[in-house]
């Protein structure tokens, strides 16, 4: 059947064109086009597309990110790619952070589009650069530094007490951590967490991770 694509996006030419360019391409089909973040989130339910195109600024009651943040969570068969004017450092973070599994400039070559979402339906390509906030803490589709060494030892095979015992932490705060990168990389226990980093190239000898102290209260 190809590969299944919702498209949302407020401004018509926008929309026209990124039909026109799929529309050219083998195994690409628009099964749903939305003009405001509600209309997508109810096509999404009816259509189950493979991949939800949402344009970042899209407006309304339901803003671009809204609707991708609440596609995420509720319709994990369909892969979320925002798509937005602005490329900086700010807008790509914040759309991971808010659902994204992929972002994509529109600035992009018209004959890379098909291709970037095909990468992103099959995890092939991993499309989220690594990011650095103003206080140089790095991000991975929306992991922090300290989230991704906890997921590293998972993948590792470390037990919370060791996980813990390694980052100077109690074992409620691993538990905590964890709790939020299952949440943000959409997995429902520790094996999909260590295998999506495993895909991912993730893990690495946990213990040339540096232990940082951390205080909870």
């Amino acid at each position: 059947m190809g590969v299944r694509v919702l498209i949302a996006d407020d401004n018509r030419l926008t929309m026209e064109a990124v039909k026109g360019y799929l529309a050219k391409e083998d195994g690409m089909k628009v099964v749903a086009e939305a003009r405001s973040g509600r209309q997508a989130l109810g096509l999404v339910a009816r259509a189950s597309p493979d991949v939800a195109l949402i344009d970042m600024h899209m407006r309304g009651e339901v803003d671009g990110l809204t609707c991708a943040e609440r596609i995420r969570r509720n319709f994990s068969q369909t892969k979320v790619v925002v798509i937005s004017a602005f490329a900086d450092e700010s807008s790509v973070r914040t759309a991971f952070l808010r659902g994204a599994h992929a972002f994509i400039s529109k600035a992009v070559d018209p004959r890379d589009l098909a291709s970037a979402l095909r990468q992103t339906i099959q995890g092939t390509v991993f499309l989220a650069p690594w990011l650095k906030d103003a206080d140089g803490e790095e991000w991975l589709e929306g992991l922090t530094r300290r989230e991704l060494t906890v997921l590293k030892a998972v993948a590792a095979g470390l037990p919370n007490r060791a996980i813990g015992q390694q980052l100077w932490v109690t074992e409620h705060t691993v538990k905590f951590h964890l709790t939020n990168i299952f949440r943000k990389i959409s997995v429902a226990n520790r094996t999909e967490a260590a295998r999506w980093a495993h895909q991912r190239g993730l893990v690495q000898d946990v213990a040339t991770e540096p232990a940082v102290a951390e205080v909870t209260v």
